[in-house]
């Protein structure tokens, strides 16, 4: 019997990639986040492993100065000294991806939190991959429902859509994204948890998520006690899983909450880098960093990533520079108003300032004159509000507002729902009809 040819070809392929020469450096010093080291020449976005103990810290190159390479940890830097050897991993940042992320909690690095060992990576995707060829992306033609009223019936969602809620503290952020991760007809759910209390993640999950929400989602959770390049991997670990998913063909759902701490985040490592301070002391790669992720969603001809991310405005003030970077780069925005949070009215979607830039491309003639007219007669009550809460308005003065007055009290029952009610796009477009039905066309 003849003895098998033994195949060379793989240990010469080993043999040229192995260096016998480990390249390393040293710690110079510590100066607040940034780790300098000495002895290296690694590009921007390759990991190094710091410290000699039998548990390094892994950091990543950020930067360079004056013959120092810059490097900021993705851990504790607790036990990190002067003289430690500093030694390249050889490569950036990639995360194993997979269908057996379903139903699991990750830290911001990728890793379980929920106490159970990760099963074997489907593929390896890079973390800070680059967004779609524009000519590569499918036009926007097909709604997206997200179970709530408000949303399906006038500010109408399309399948790859990017767009950011706009809420101060407490109004409902949170409460209107479990919503939609329970009732939308995404076929995945990524779900971002950025910079948020470490407490709020559960309550997250167990109250707003809920078991059947989970079932079908990623969660990836980087609180706001990890630093802050964990915290800026968190967003992009996420949006990686949601592109292999979207790879495979399925309409995922990201959820991002917040974009706000992703941006404060990255201040903090564009300061500890030495960049200068702009716009509300926002650095310029604050601005740089936003398109480079939000652009990563959308449709493709695989299938598509429909984007929603929360935007924490400061004092309730739209115009801060996080909203307005955001707002440039988005497909529609949705504000939530404290003053209909106040009146214990949820979810606090304010209709009038708020707007879908896809609607017209995903829904059909009837449903946007509906919604127009819907709006009309919003706008028709806000204006002569005022007057009408004093008494001042005497009916007959204007058919406008009469109309508006008299379907006020089924408009705003409409826009109601509650956490757990569940609402089918059919039915949401059917109600927006039959409240403004008999109305004169404007």
């Amino acid at each position: 019997m003849a003895t098998p040819a033994l195949r060379l070809e793989p240990y010469l392929e080993l043999a040229r990639r192995f260096d016998p020469i480990e390249v390393s450096g040293r710690v110079a010093r510590v100066i607040g986040l940034t780790v300098e080291v000495l002895g290296l020449e690694l590009p921007v976005g390759e990991l190094c492993l710091v410290g000699n103990g039998t548990a390094p810290v892994m950091a990543e190159v950020v930067g360079f100065r004056d013959g120092v390479t810059l490097l900021l940890p993705l851990g504790d830097l607790g036990g990190i000294a002067p003289g430690q050897r500093v030694v390249p991993t050889g490569r950036a940042h990639l995360v194993g991806v997979g269908h057996g992320l379903l139903g699991r909690v990750l830290d911001g690095l990728a890793r379980p939190l929920d106490g159970r060992p990760l099963p074997p990576p489907e593929a390896w995707y890079p973390v800070d991959a680059t967004p779609p060829n524009p000519l590569a992306r499918r036009r926007i033609k097909e709604a997206l429902p997200t179970g709530v009223r408000a949303v399906d019936a006038l500010l109408t969602l399309g399948k790859g859509q990017r767009v950011g809620i706009f809420a101060g503290s407490g109004v409902g952020k949170s409460t209107l994204l479990g919503m939609i991760a329970r009732h939308s007809t995404a076929e995945v759910n990524v779900i971002a948890l950025i910079g948020e209390r470490g407490r709020e993640v559960l309550d997250f999950m167990e109250k707003d998520l809920g078991p059947a929400g989970l079932a079908k989602s990623v969660v990836v959770a980087a609180t706001s006690d990890q630093p802050a390049l964990v915290r800026i991997k968190g967003a992009f670990v996420a949006t990686t899983i949601a592109e292999f998913f979207r790879d495979q063909g399925k309409d995922v759902m990201l959820m991002m909450d917040s974009l706000t701490r992703l941006a404060m985040a990255q201040r903090e490592v564009g300061l500890a880098v030495g960049e200068p301070p702009t716009a509300r002391g926002y650095t310029p790669s604050v601005f740089a960093l936003l398109p480079r992720l939000l652009e990563r969603a959308g449709r493709t001809s695989k299938g598509s990533i429909t984007g929603l991310y929360t935007v924490l405005v400061d004092g309730d003030d739209l115009n801060e520079p996080i909203s307005d970077a955001a707002r440039a780069v988005l497909d529609g925005h949705i504000v939530l108003a404290r003053r209909l949070a106040a009146r214990n009215h949820f979810p606090a979607i304010d209709v009038l300032a708020s707007v879908s830039r896809l609607m017209p491309e995903v829904t059909a003639p009837a449903h946007r004159e509906a919604a127009s007219r819907l709006r009309d007669l919003m706008a028709a009550y806000e204006q002569a509000e005022d007057l009408i809460n004093i008494g001042a308005y005497q009916k007959g003065t204007n058919p406008r507002v009469d109309a508006a007055l008299e379907r006020h009290d089924a408009i705003r029952a409409f826009l109601r729902q509650e956490m757990e009610e569940y609402s089918t796009f059919t039915e949401a477009v059917s109600g927006l009809e039959q409240l403004v039905s008999g109305l004169v066309p404007a």
